[in-house]
């Protein structure tokens, strides 16, 4: 490709990446050709560059970034006298071409065990991106009205989170993050079994948590609403000790029955997890805290282990939001929407359950082989019973 075809496409590609007309142009695709000359020369002169490769996508990101964020910082000079300054057309040449270098080809990499092109990750992660499509359509951030939602896609965008970090080969990370999807699993579940008399509780909640953390806006406000804290407490018998406890999980006093479930407490895992019908998922719980608060489990992990371990888990818990989201999805579109959704339901559930059925025999051949050899003192195996699909 000629010069001149070559600076017609990085141009047209400024152009749809929307980019300010006063960033120079011409400016920009001159930074952009000293880099491919570095770029081969590098090639040529280094022998850890070889086959050099350059992403020229990429690459004009990283000048059009650079920029962008210099004139940012260099609000008080003029962008024409930037621009005609060779010392710095040089200077972000070379930062821009360093950093593309370092950060895209040499770049650290955890040892993925699994690409995001494999099934196993790229079945879950198209569902979900259909799902959070589906649910940008959706009212959001009004909690009185939207909270369901607004919780069911915190979800989802938890799980997505648990995915990515699962692709990029950080095992331990996603298991600490499948806590909190964990978490929002248990309350939507607990509110939408319960309805209105429990949501109303937990809209109130929030209120209190916002008294708590200084966040109303007079202080009569909130001493008003510390008043009525107080109240709620003296009712259930709580002390003054337990008041963050009942800022957190006192809404569960909106469960009918509540005080005569076995060894209920107001907290996630006797309260929350208890009322949500998940206590199987406790020690799994339990033992993905530890990795939270970097106990010697996270620094000595097993990676195998930790991956299948929290697929399966994303899955379990993926699973269980689906079913969620689909009585709202259906409830609120049309007939045809309902078809085409049910056609792709149908076949992706059976993808998503033959990767899971497929996991559950790779990690118990795992525990088995664990069995039969003991692990090598760097990956300790941790037995712990998994917690029911459904």
């Amino acid at each position: 490709m000629d010069n001149t075809e070559q600076k017609k496409r990085f141009i047209s590609t400024l152009e749809s990446w929307r980019v300010p007309k006063e960033f120079d142009y011409d400016f920009l695709f001159d930074v952009f050709s000293l880099c491919l000359e570095g770029g081969k020369d590098l090639a040529a002169n280094s022998p850890q560059f070889p086959t050099l490769a350059v992403n020229e996508f990429q690459l004009a990101l990283y000048i059009v970034n650079e920029h962008a964020f210099y004139l940012a910082t260099h609000s008080d000079k003029k962008i024409s006298d930037i621009t005609q300054n060779e010392d710095y057309q040089q200077m972000l040449a070379s930062v821009s071409l360093d950093k593309f270098l370092t950060n895209e080809r040499l770049a650290y990499r955890m040892g993925s065990l699994v690409s995001r092109y494999n099934p196993m990750m790229s079945t879950i992660d198209l569902y979900l991106n259909f799902i959070l499509g589906m649910l940008s359509r959706y009212r959001k951030n009004d909690p009185a009205q939207t909270v369901i939602v607004d919780i069911m896609n915190k979800g989802f965008q938890m799980a997505k989170c648990v995915a990515s970090l699962l692709e990029g080969g950080f095992e331990t990370e996603a298991f600490s993050t499948w806590r909190t999807l964990h978490e929002n699993e248990c309350i939507l579940q607990v509110l939408v079994k319960y309805g209105k008399p429990v949501i109303e509780r937990y809209l109130r909640h929030i209120q209190y948590a916002i008294a708590f953390r200084g966040g109303l806006p007079t202080k009569e406000a909130t001493d008003e609403m510390f008043v009525e804290i107080k109240a709620q407490m003296h009712e259930l018998g709580l002390k003054s000790k337990d008041t963050k406890r009942f800022i957190e999980y006192g809404w569960l006093s909106g469960v009918p029955g509540f005080a005569d479930i076995p060894d209920f407490k107001f907290n996630f895992r006797d309260g929350v997890q208890r009322v949500a019908g998940l206590t199987p998922y406790s020690k799994v719980y339990e033992m993905s805290s530890e990795i939270a608060h970097s106990s010697p489990l996270l620094i000595y992990s097993r990676k195998r282990y930790f991956f299948l371990f929290t697929l399966l888990n994303l899955y379990e818990s993926f699973f269980r939001l689906e079913k969620i989201f689909t009585t709202l999805y259906m409830s609120t579109v049309d007939e045809a929407e309902r078809n085409n959704y049910a056609k792709m339901r149908t076949v992706y559930q059976s993808e998503l359950l033959a990767v899971y059925q497929h996991t559950q025999k790779s990690f118990a051949a795992l525990n088995a082989s664990a069995k039969k050899n003991a692990p090598d003192e760097n990956e300790p195996v941790t037995e712990l019973p998994l917690g029911q699909k459904d």
